[in-house]
């Protein structure tokens, strides 16, 4: 897994798990049978066809918004990543935006 292959969950404005899951389908290219709840999100993670590296920026929002979800999106992750050692990596950017993009908070703000 490189860096630059990356897979980016940008969760900016997402406020709710509804948006989390939408954000999460659309980024991963989650299958039709995605349920769009957490049991579904570990089950897709866990059954990734190729090694992955996701990076999750725009995540502070929906930390505060959010927290006991954010918290269950947390240990989804984790525990994807301890199923499949190797397969899946994720990663929280720090910033508000990942891999160079002009598009930041205020851009998409207007």
């Amino acid at each position: 897994m490189r860096l630059d292959d990356a897979v980016v969950l940008d969760l900016y404005g997402a406020a709710d798990k509804a948006a989390f899951m939408e954000r999460c389908a659309a980024a991963l290219a989650l299958p039709d049978w995605f349920g769009r709840n957490w049991d579904a999100l570990a089950d897709c993670l866990t059954d990734l066809p190729e090694p992955l590296a996701l990076v999750v920026s725009g995540w502070q929002e929906y930390a505060r918004t959010a927290p006991a979800e954010w918290g269950l999106a947390q240990e989804v992750f984790a525990t994807a990543v301890e199923e499949r050692p190797g397969r899946l990596t994720v990663l929280l950017s720090l910033g508000e935006v990942f891999g160079g993009s002009d598009e930041g908070p205020a851009a998409r703000l207007g």
